[in-house]
């Protein structure tokens, strides 16, 4: 099994504690005397979604948790389960609206993505880092406030609202960043 030092740590590495897979999605280093360190995360259970604090001291050794991915396929949902195919093998798999918790609103039906296992079990949807979106409705904006630091809402095709400048129009395609929701650039 191959380990992680504390310091190799950083957000979206998978690591293992007590047998059991987590996402590392804050990190923090702490430098002490003599070149030591300290570093405190906080990690995500990747099977029931908790969030826990930890502490590593700098000669603690982590497990990596052997996390597998498979490009599959996002098909539809129905509310409360998602459903996705292996493009491959056209085996199909099933997803309670839990675990997509955060990721529902970058889906967009016929889009390729991974998804993650644990021993055999979905733990996780791995987004693209961004996703193009086409932009369902989009306030206009008053003449003449047209500067690219006015911001306002725009609700994209998936029903997720992010704030994108004035100029963003009904219509338009745009890119969003999967990690913070945040707007991107217009498609040219």
């Amino acid at each position: 099994m191959a380990y992680y030092q504390p310091t190799d740590l950083k957000k979206g590495v998978v690591v293992q504690v007590d047998g059991k897979p987590f996402r590392v999605i804050d990190y923090n280093q702490k430098v002490v005397g003599r070149g030591g360190s300290i570093v405190n995360v906080r990690l995500k259970n990747l099977i029931d979604g908790s969030v826990i604090p930890k502490t590593f001291k700098g000669q603690d050794k982590i497990d990596s948790a052997d996390v597998t991915t498979r490009n599959v396929q996002y098909l539809y949902n129905d509310g409360s389960t998602y459903y996705f195919m292996d493009p491959e093998t056209f085996e199909q798999f099933e997803l309670s609206s839990d675990i997509m918790e955060g990721s529902t609103g970058y889906l967009k039906e016929g889009e390729n993505l991974g998804l993650q296992s644990f021993d055999g079990i979905i733990t996780n949807v791995e987004l693209p880092k961004n996703v193009y979106l086409e932009v369902t409705y989009a306030e206009n904006i008053t003449k003449g406030d047209t500067t690219s630091s006015v911001l306002k809402d725009a609700t994209l095709e998936t029903g997720l609202v992010v704030k994108v400048p004035a100029f963003i129009k009904t219509g338009d395609v745009i890119s969003v960043d999967t990690s913070t929701g945040d707007y991107r650039e217009r498609k040219k």
